[in-house]
């Protein structure tokens, strides 16, 4: 495994192993240009069971989120540039892969609104992973943030539009 250092996509790395999928982890540290412009890269190239293999973009969120006006679950944004890199990697690709948002929960307490039954342990910690196509993602994105140019799914659709990782 490579040593990740952010844990969310750590705990991801490790779920994929544990599930026997092959993987490529991408290496953050090299960005690609197209066309002269930088693009944004993704997590991983993993090869779920199925006929797609997934771009993997892997977004950490706690769960349930600790913010100022209380607790907040479901918390799902992203930034244009995120969805953008996905779509040109998509171009890049080709039709046999799926570009693919990978919401990894970090389960802080038990609740009745807990993201999945599928909890995965890595470092004595809980984790969810969900996902969702960049496609359906973006097309049900509504604007979060002005300033940081984030987009969001309300959290009704969100959750009718994610599927548990373990499904696929």
């Amino acid at each position: 495994m490579a040593q990740r250092h952010i844990h969310y996509e750590a705990a991801f790395e490790d779920y994929v192993r544990s599930k026997g999928w092959p993987y490529v982890a991408v290496d953050e540290q090299r960005k690609a240009i197209f066309c002269g412009a930088k693009v944004k890269s993704f997590d991983f190239i993993v090869y779920p069971p199925g006929e797609k293999a997934w771009l993997v973009d892997v977004k950490g969120r706690k769960f349930p989120y600790e913010g100022k006006g209380g607790r907040r679950y479901w918390e799902n944004w992203v930034t244009r540039d995120d969805l953008s890199g996905l779509r040109s990697w998509e171009k890049v690709f080709g039709d046999r892969f799926e570009p693919v948002l990978v919401f990894a929960y970090w389960l802080l307490c038990a609740s009745e609104d807990d993201p999945t039954s599928s909890v995965h342990v890595f470092r004595n910690e809980c984790y969810a992973f969900l996902s969702i196509s960049a496609r359906d993602y973006e097309t049900n994105a509504r604007r979060r943030s002005p300033k940081w140019d984030t987009v969001t799914v309300p959290r009704g659709a969100f959750r009718r539009l994610v599927t548990d990782v373990d499904a696929a």
